[in-house]
């Protein structure tokens, strides 16, 4: 439970891919008239937008405390994150899923698909070149977890939402390409809706599995219970405190963490004695835990 340094290097890279994909993407959809391909660019617009969204959740997250929120405005990147898990799945998954019946209904005659070839492949080199960025950031946060350990651990979405984005946005984009391929090769025209209904599932998944873990994160995580019992047990070590009864604690942002404890004192202590002990107590565990940048101490005086 140490201060980690964070990189928005993966979301600036994400944004910028996503964003010249995008574009061609939909040039490519009204050439060729290929509804997969007007999906993939509403995907990567989609992703465009979370990208801003994220930097700006990030942006409001580090503002100071002030009047109205003594505890700071870290939460901010919490709720952006929740707003980017439903835009994935209204807009990008709800255009696709649309796209895609319409089209399987009522199939647009084939054209040329070179341009969509071409688009396929640019796209999987920036795309994949920003999921290898983003898996890189990701990596230095796991601390040793397996890969879904290291999400439902983490505190901060912005770590995994771009991975999955982009992760999404690769598999998407080879669904795209085998579904152009088979429906090229053997005339089925109903393959290219196939393939932007199938994309937009994938989108919905991706944004159950982010809206999920953004919004525990949105409704206050706390800290972890092994690292309860440690400050339990290191707030005891005073010589003034019988025991720690209670302990509650919520992520304010990834590296604020607002924690309260309830601890009974010896009963023969005076005011400032019991004062002494709260300062020493508060003292040592933001030694030892930096990311606890709120103790409230409740004293709580039992006969021994």
């Amino acid at each position: 439970m140490k201060p980690k340094t964070h990189s928005n290097k993966s979301i600036y890279s994400a944004l910028l891919a996503n964003l010249a994909i995008a574009i061609t993407k939909f040039i490519a959809g009204g050439l060729s008239s290929s509804a997969a391909m007007i999906s993939e660019g509403i995907h990567s617009l989609v992703d465009t937008v979370n990208q801003l969204l994220l930097l700006f959740g990030l942006r409001q997250s580090r503002k100071p405390a002030d009047a109205i929120r003594p505890f700071g405005y870290g939460k901010e990147l919490y709720f952006w994150s929740f707003i980017v898990s439903i835009l994935i799945f209204g807009l990008g998954g709800g255009l696709s899923i649309y796209q895609g019946i319409v089209h399987i209904l009522h199939p647009d005659e084939l054209r040329d698909p070179t341009w969509n070839y071409i688009v396929l492949l640019l796209s999987l080199i920036f795309e994949g070149s920003s999921l290898f960025i983003a898996y890189k950031e990701f990596n230095l946060t796991r601390d040793g977890d397996s890969f879904w350990s290291a999400i439902v651990n983490s505190k901060n979405p912005a770590n995994f939402l771009v991975l999955f984005e982009d992760g999404g946005a690769v598999l998407g984009l080879l669904i795209v390409g085998l579904c152009l391929f088979i429906g090229h090769r053997f005339n089925l025209p109903f393959l290219d809706g196939l393939a932007s209904l199938l994309v937009g599932l994938l989108l919905v998944v991706i944004s159950m599995i982010l809206a999920r873990e953004s919004r525990s994160l949105l409704m206050g995580e706390g800290i972890a219970p092994e690292t309860q019992e440690k400050i339990i047990r290191l707030a005891e070590r005073d010589e003034a405190v019988i025991k720690a009864r209670h302990i509650l604690s919520t992520y304010q942002s990834p590296d604020e963490v607002v924690l309260m404890l309830i601890i009974a004192f010896k009963d023969d202590l005076d005011t400032e004695e019991i004062n002494t002990s709260i300062i020493r107590i508060r003292r040592a565990i933001k030694k030892a835990f930096p990311l606890v940048s709120f103790i409230i101490i409740q004293p709580e005086a039992i006969k021994i």
